[in-house]
């Protein structure tokens, strides 16, 4: 058996391997973390669907011969909204009741396919993807995308920096309303952990900063469980399965609660996410090749103003 669940991660690492190849990249290091970054690029870009911000796609970190991240489908498609890697970001839609058109930051100016309501799962035509800007340095890149279309205009900054002697990266992140209109929005980030290639089941453990609340959901009390702070699986999940809950309820109104951490207790490695805002949603969502908490912010910014937040990931291996 163990000899199975090893050619299977090795399949897995290879199949993301091949996924991940030949796309515009940047490669951080210090002197604990190695990280590949995916840059925005409308023509040859690792992503270019419509779902998911470009800004800072990381297709692999490793921490001490450690994986934690990678592609968790097995076929990626630049143009397929969900396939993608690592921590990657979502703005909800602003504007799109208004017109034929809508905005999405960290993407542009979307067109509607129909009078239907809004679906990540949709690909929509790009209108106006703004500029944008790349700066990479040995220990980080820092992305800005700028935009202008009628009312809505904005400067859209993200930092993906290392932090030195530290096994630690953070997510910079500043939103900078220049039009005229209201910039109001939630994003969440999916943290498509793959640690070390394996599969989801009860070797993935998730501790959160709060007692969770029961939550009923697609598999939870019987594939996963809650058990005070922490989610804990049952039973491994297989080829096609998934479990869901569309908010795991017990946060207060502060920053603190903005603290998860992820462990894979077969191959000894963690990491612990902490942001500095508070809550506004905690989904979970895991399939077989990825476990992904999914923690929601508010984003507002009046015109002339602007908006930060930070996500810090420490690294580590269990004892």
């Amino acid at each position: 058996m163990k000899f199975i669940l090893a050619f299977l991660s090795l399949l897995l690492l290879n199949t993301m391997a091949t996924a991940q190849s030949d796309f515009p990249s940047t490669t951080i290091n210090n002197d604990q973390i190695k990280a590949k970054v995916y840059l925005p690029d409308a023509k040859g870009g690792y992503y270019r669907s419509t779902r998911f911000d470009w800004a800072g796609i990381i297709g692999s970190l490793q921490y001490k011969g450690h994986e934690y991240f990678g592609n968790w489908l097995p076929k990626h498609d630049p143009l397929n909204p969900e396939s993608i890697s690592g921590p990657v970001e979502a703005f909800y839609p602003i504007g799109y009741e208004e017109g034929d058109t809508f905005l999405v930051i960290g993407i542009g100016i979307l067109r509607k396919l129909d009078d239907k309501p809004y679906h990540f799962m949709d690909q929509y035509e790009i209108v106006e993807g703004g500029q944008w800007k790349i700066r990479p340095e040995d220990d980080q890149v820092r992305l800005v995308q700028t935009l202008e279309y009628d009312e809505y205009a904005y400067e859209y900054t993200k930092t993906i920096r290392l932090a030195e002697g530290e096994p630690k990266m953070i997510l910079e992140h500043q939103l900078k309303n220049t039009g005229k209109k209201l910039l109001e929005t939630t994003v969440y980030n999916h943290n498509f952990f793959i640690i070390d290639g394996e599969t989801t089941g009860p070797n993935i453990v998730t501790t959160f900063g709060y007692d969770l609340e029961a939550e009923e959901g697609r598999g939870f009390g019987e594939t996963v469980v809650t058990e005070g702070n922490k989610l804990i699986y049952q039973t491994a999940l297989q080829d096609g399965e998934s479990v869901f809950t569309s908010n795991l309820k017990g946060y207060g109104p502060t920053a603190d609660d903005y603290n998860i951490r992820i462990e894979n207790i077969n191959s000894s490695a963690g990491v612990l996410i902490m942001g500095d805002q508070p809550l506004l949603k905690m989904i979970y969502w895991a399939s077989y090749t990825t476990a992904c908490p999914e923690p929601y912010i508010q984003v507002n910014v009046a015109s002339g103003k602007k908006f930060t937040w930070n996500i810090a990931y420490e690294f580590y291996t269990l004892d």
